[in-house]
């Protein structure tokens, strides 16, 4: 009976599940904001020297070529990453707080499990609602100033606060840094595109006539300017990168520490941001685990956010809470096959300013199908790309250029469905869903989508099975719009209460004051 009894604690000891926080790597995730996954040199960037740092890191990491975000917008996209649940069912498909949110989260699954937890900027887009408890808030600067998102050492000074925090009351970390660039406003650049003196210049600033130009856009002066704004402040987003792996390298705690790289979703340009196109969602993932991934090595299956919190998870040794929509992915950090990694579903419900643009998606590695319940022919779709110099060059030349009217037309009113051949068109620019060549795969990714829909309870679910009906599309687009401006009114309600019970109290502490 003692050895069955020896034996089985000793079983207990050597499971992942139960080592003891002390024995756990630590974990740095590192996000960049707004970021298109080929900015980065290794994945391909047609301009030299964008991303020496993030080049580096990948070079002494897995780097995997077809790892997508759920969403193209930051708050659902960061929700997803942290929660492990498809936004309609962690419900953080907007920019708004979900108060009532009951499931764990990253944050508190590690901080039972040990860690201890610090996260710096994007603090209130990374959790279901704000204040959240982490361990630490590192937006500050050693002698208490703000830190400013847009300078690389900041992030480096924070890193080491993070981790310096942690040693001090014995634990591993989980430090969350979240670069603000290249996140608009870009480096140098003013609203109306104009060039403007920027405190914090990146160690490399490019110039418009070097840029490449995306094929998704077209070659025009005042977009190539933008686009030189956008790459410098890619660069700068690097030199962030290079102040965090420094001040981790000081540490001491490098060899003890599996560092995450990531973008939220793709740059801040029309078709990408705010979108589900290849290049809305495609991001630069890269694990580095010390004596477990193998540098330099490239994965080809097929991951996504939803899987993030699972796959730390496993590496960390933390059992799962019950309800996730994503799976671990850590067989392919030791350099395993693992099975039905051929796809991945998106969605994007909610832009920030409320407007509701329902869109669903299912990608392979060749194709890419999208369905937008909310396109009718005229209404035009929200996007958070709308004030940027490249829009508005494009509606303006939209009046003299067919191609542009086409696109710029594409842009704002869409059709309900898009099919694109990815490995030949990853720019998306030929609309495949008609093609007679194309209607098998067609089929099969529409049957793909529905029975995840199904699988995951999406509210989406009865339209889609309806969308070749018009009235059926629109009377959930209207729904969805009611739900969501019934909320920002509750929202505004709750502001102005706030707002006069504020000024009742001043008042009455003025009055008391005379008495």
């Amino acid at each position: 009976m003692r050895r069955l009894l020896t034996f089985l604690l000793l079983l207990l000891l050597l499971t992942p599940n139960f080592l003891a926080a002390a024995e756990r790597p630590n974990l740095l995730i590192i996000t960049v904001d707004d970021m298109s996954c080929d900015s980065v040199g290794v994945y391909g960037c047609k301009l030299a020297d964008t991303t020496p740092n993030m080049d580096r890191l990948a070079s002494q990491s897995l780097r995997f070529n077809h790892a997508h975000v759920q969403v193209g917008n930051c708050m659902p996209s960061r929700n997803v990453m942290f929660s492990g649940r498809y936004p309609h069912n962690n419900r953080v498909e907007g920019f708004y707080q979900v108060k009532d949110a009951r499931y764990p989260v990253l944050a508190t699954i590690m901080q039972s499990a040990g860690y201890f937890t610090a996260i710096r900027h994007k603090v209130s887009h990374s959790t279901p609602y704000s204040p959240f408890k982490w361990d630490k808030i590192l937006d500050k600067t050693d002698d208490g100033k703000k830190a400013h998102v847009k300078d690389p050492a900041s992030y480096g000074v924070s890193t080491t606060q993070g981790i310096r925090a942690a040693a001090n009351v014995d634990k591993p970390f989980c430090v969350v840094i979240n670069i603000g660039d290249p996140h608009k406003p870009f480096h140098a650049q003013a609203r109306n595109g104009d060039t403007i003196p920027d405190p914090h210049s990146p160690t490399k600033v490019f110039s418009p006539k070097e840029v490449p130009v995306p094929g998704f856009l077209f070659d025009d002066p005042v977009v190539r300017k933008e686009l030189a704004h956008y790459y410098s402040s890619v660069r700068r987003a690097d030199d962030a990168v290079g102040q965090i792996l420094a001040a981790l390298d000081s540490s001491g705690k490098a060899n003890e520490t599996i560092v995450m790289f990531l973008s939220d979703h793709g740059m801040a340009l029309p078709f990408a941001k705010t979108q589900l196109y290849h290049h809305s969602t495609r991001t630069p993932l890269m694990v580095r685990w010390p004596g477990v991934t193998k540098a330099g090595v490239v994965d080809n299956y097929m991951v996504s956010a939803v899987d993030f919190l699972p796959t730390l998870l496993d590496v960390t040794g933390i059992k799962h809470p019950k309800g996730f929509d994503g799976r671990s992915f850590e067989p392919l950090l030791h350099g395993k096959s693992q099975d039905n990694r051929d796809m991945v579903f998106k969605e994007y419900n909610e832009n920030a300013g409320g407007s509701r643009d329902p869109m669903r998606a299912v990608q392979t590695r060749k194709y890419l199908y999208l369905f937008n319940a909310w396109s009718n022919g005229e209404r035009i779709m929200a996007t958070a790309t709308t004030g940027t110099p490249t829009y508005r060059r494009m509606a303006q030349l939209a009046n003299v250029d067919k191609v542009i009217k086409a696109r710029h037309h594409l842009y704002q009113h869409r059709v309900v469905e898009e099919l694109y051949d990815i490995e030949k068109d990853p720019d998306c620019l030929v609309n495949l869903i008609k093609d007679s060549d194309h209607q098998q795969p067609l089929g099969d990714l529409r049957t793909a989508l529905l029975g995840w829909m199904e699988k995951t309870g999406d509210h989406m679910l009865d339209v889609y099975k309806q969308r070749d009906t018009a009235d059926a599309r629109e009377a959930y687009v209207l729904a969805k719009e009611k739900e969501a401006d019934e909320r920002r009114k509750k929202k505004r309600k709750a502001q102005r209460n706030t707002k006069n019970k504020g000024k009742n109290t001043k008042n009455k502490a003025g009055k008391n004051k005379q008495s």
